[in-house]
């Protein structure tokens, strides 16, 4: 996702250093654990170190670099603790999503069917190109849609914030298990299917069920309460 200029005027070098460095972390470009230098990263884009310097801090605030002087910056990898974390938050802020849903009628249910099946189909298309991001981003939208039509924009955007931790997580589970993208679609079509037809214990069951797959792709273990 590109960094929007002040102003909407061209991006900055800064912007441009960011952009690049953080999707090579998301894509996997730049895998976990692998050490990366402001040199290599200002010659692949023809500028200053500066600007990456600048960009390498802001990542580094996020939680995706580490940075150590004079050697480069090391990308953080995803431990086990914070994916569980997010795996945690997600399953109370989407089955609160999918209860909102559901308790507003079916009206609201086909609302949100319509973007999950869009989101869905997306995801199908991308799989069929074997284009991964573009897999990743309907993956982000498809759960961000329920988010969104709860109504809780707080909640809706603080979702949004767990953002690059999944997309990470998602990559990871989707190279550590071919089969994991079919699965996925697969997952998202019962989640969907029961939101549609208004069946809240369908729908949190559904939910329960794709995040325990989730945790499952990437070799930890499933907390037993994670699927009650």
């Amino acid at each position: 996702m590109a960094t929007k200029a002040i102003g909407g005027g061209r991006p900055t070098a800064k912007d441009r250093a960011l952009d690049y460095v953080k999707n090579q972390v998301l894509s996997g470009a730049f895998p976990g654990g692998e050490l990366i230098s402001e040199g290599e990263v200002a010659t692949a884009l023809g500028m200053s170190r500066t600007p990456v310097r600048e960009a390498f801090l802001r990542l580094e605030a996020e939680g995706l670099l580490r940075l150590y002087p004079q050697r480069g910056a090391l990308v953080v990898q995803v431990s086990s603790e914070e994916a569980r974390a997010v795996i945690e938050a997600r399953r109370v802020l989407e089955q609160f999503a999918a209860a909102k849903v559901v308790g507003r009628g079916p009206a609201d249910c086909a609302v949100v069917f319509e973007r999950l099946s869009g989101e869905l189909q997306r995801q199908r298309d991308a799989a069929a190109r074997a284009d991964l991001p573009e897999f990743l981003d309907a993956d982000r939208a498809f759960h961000t849609a329920t988010l969104e039509e709860s109504g809780n924009t707080i909640l809706a955007d603080f979702y949004s914030s767990l953002r690059d931790r999944q997309m990470r997580m998602i990559l990871d589970s989707a190279r550590r298990d071919p089969q994991r993208m079919k699965t996925i679609m697969e997952e998202h079509l019962d989640i969907a299917e029961a939101l549609r037809d208004g069946d809240l214990d369908r729908s949190l069951q559904a939910i329960r069920t794709h995040l325990a797959g989730t945790v499952r792709a990437i070799g930890l273990a499933v907390d037993p309460a994670l699927l009650s």
